[in-house]
């Protein structure tokens, strides 16, 4: 919808840096409130609306030509205007170069500065104009925008020897800022979108976060955690907010500290060391990932050789290989499979790293086979319930997308396989950790969009995507479901009565 875009800049500088990208989409409203009420009543543009131009920052952090992006604009009156699809919009600002903050922006009906400016820093705002509230008005069903680039912010003063420097600095942003609205308003539209579920959250990361939340709650803070106790940068943020110090290594817990073991699970030299060191162990381990330690130890103590599917540096494959490294083979790809040499046993089983995909595992195992005959199956499946249960509700909803998006971190190793999934099913898909990550460009042309999310991410997230892509225009949210999980792990006893 980029021929519908009205983009509303104040000043006549502004307007001048914005055409280069945006040609006579721009309108020159005019700076102050008045004005801007004027061109608000000769009538409602049909199509996308953004004010953009050079505005003063309120807080110390922001420097001259950061860009704010209006997650509201706040009115006079104490109202204010949501811009829920700000995250997209700063995702193609950054993708042009420029210094990104999503925040609030506060309209105010004169140039403020001083403690004036001091106060409305305090409300949380992180920029002040004097026209957009006007511009935008009520909006409606219309998609909004505001971009101010900062040409002042605190401790300065309004005016001083480098403001026009400063100013000369901001409105050469415009042009990339242009550039990046003209992306948005390509993504305008209405949608579809279809969410898969399961998604989100399996049992073991329940289990997990509880443990530690409950550890905090009995031993008080800090409680360490060696490694991320789950792949997802929003939880460890959380957890860490509450008062959880997450470490590489033992080496960085204080003697006798509580430290809690990830849901990944360790090796036995971990626990060892952990003993060593007298330190109080929580174990979040989880119980699948425990069966497959098990199964590893069974296999070794009688003389079997361990054929481990996994990728190296991840930490369930460390902690399993750990189990046994002697008596163990790391296979992670079918050319390592095609050349693994020949075990010096008949005794010879495979095992799985929990997150992998099952069209991966079988691949390889069918490999494995031609090298080593009598390979013999795990005593049970290895691919955790809810690996599986993502996959396939993933699979049913890419048959209907033009996009999927997969909310999870990077070192998300079941997510980055449910991006594989969708990939084979012949749609695109990214991986995203929150509607900060999300192209708009991805979105141009797109109508039906599939959602899902690694098991490790907060359910909060997919709705953060789901509503960014909302203020792109109506979006109709259908969940299309393949089972039902009910499962649940016992928590660990020394957290289990807190």
């Amino acid at each position: 919808m980029t021929d519908d875009l009205t983009v509303y800049a104040p000043l006549r500088m502004e307007a001048t840096r914005l055409r280069g990208a945006l040609g006579d989409r721009v309108v020159r409203s005019g700076a102050g409130p008045r004005r801007s009420a004027q061109v608000r009543e000769r009538g409602v543009p049909a199509g996308p609306v953004a004010v953009a131009g050079i505005g003063g920052g309120l807080v110390g952090d922001l420097s001259a030509g950061d860009v704010v992006v209006a997650t509201e604009v706040r009115r006079p009156d104490g109202t204010s205007l949501p811009c829920p699809s700000a995250p997209l919009l700063a995702r193609a600002l950054r993708r042009h170069g420029l210094t990104v903050r999503p925040g609030p922006v506060v309209s105010r009906p004169r140039i403020v500065h001083g403690k004036e400016r001091d106060a409305l820093a305090a409300t949380g705002a992180l920029a002040v104009d004097t026209e957009s509230a006007w511009l935008l008005g009520d909006a409606g069903e219309v998609p909004v925008a505001c971009v101010r680039v900062v040409a002042d912010a605190p401790p300065a003063p309004l005016v001083h020897p480098r403001t026009a420097q400063a100013v000369r600095l901001a409105l050469g942003r415009l042009p990339a800022v242009g550039a990046a609205l003209r992306d948005w308003a390509a993504a305008v539209a209405p949608r579809r979108v279809l969410l898969a579920a399961p998604r989100s959250f399996c049992a073991g990361v329940e289990r997990a976060i509880d443990i530690v939340e409950r550890a905090l709650d009995i031993y008080g803070a800090p409680v360490y955690v060696r490694k991320q106790i789950v792949h997802n940068a929003s939880v460890v943020a959380q957890l860490a907010a509450a008062g959880a110090v997450f470490v590489e290594e033992l080496d960085e817990v204080p003697q006798g500290s509580t430290v809690v073991f990830s849901a990944h699970g360790v090796s036995p030299e971990v626990r060892a060391e952990a003993e060593r060191r007298s330190l109080e162990v929580v174990d979040a381990t989880c119980p699948l990932v425990a069966k497959v330690h098990q199964e590893a130890r069974r296999i070794a103590r009688r003389g079997g050789t361990v054929v481990l599917i996994g990728h190296a540096g991840h930490e369930e494959v460390e902690g399993t290989l750990g189990e046994a490294p002697e008596r163990t083979v790391l296979v992670q790809d079918r050319a390592e499979a095609e050349r693994l040499p020949p075990p010096d046993t008949d005794d010879v089983t495979y095992v799985v790293q929990t997150t992998l995909s099952q069209d991966d595992v079988t691949d390889l195992v069918d490999a494995l086979r031609r090298r080593v005959p009598h390979l013999a199956d795990p005593p049970s499946d290895d691919i955790c319930y809810a690996t599986t249960n993502r996959q396939q509700a993933l699979r049913a909803v890419a048959a209907s997308a033009e996009l999927v998006l997969v909310v999870g971190s990077a070192n998300s190793s079941n997510g980055n396989r449910l991006v594989e999934v969708a990939r084979r099913s012949g749609v695109a898909a990214h991986l995203v950790d929150g509607p900060d990550d999300v192209d708009p460009q991805w979105l141009a042309g797109v109508r039906t969009v599939g959602i899902s999310a690694a098991a490790s991410t907060p359910p909060e997230l997919v709705d953060a995507v789901v509503a960014a892509i909302g203020g792109l225009g109506p979006v109709e949210v259908t969940e299309r479901r393949t089972t039902t999980e009910d499962i649940h792990f016992t928590l660990p006893r020394e957290v289990r009565n807190a």
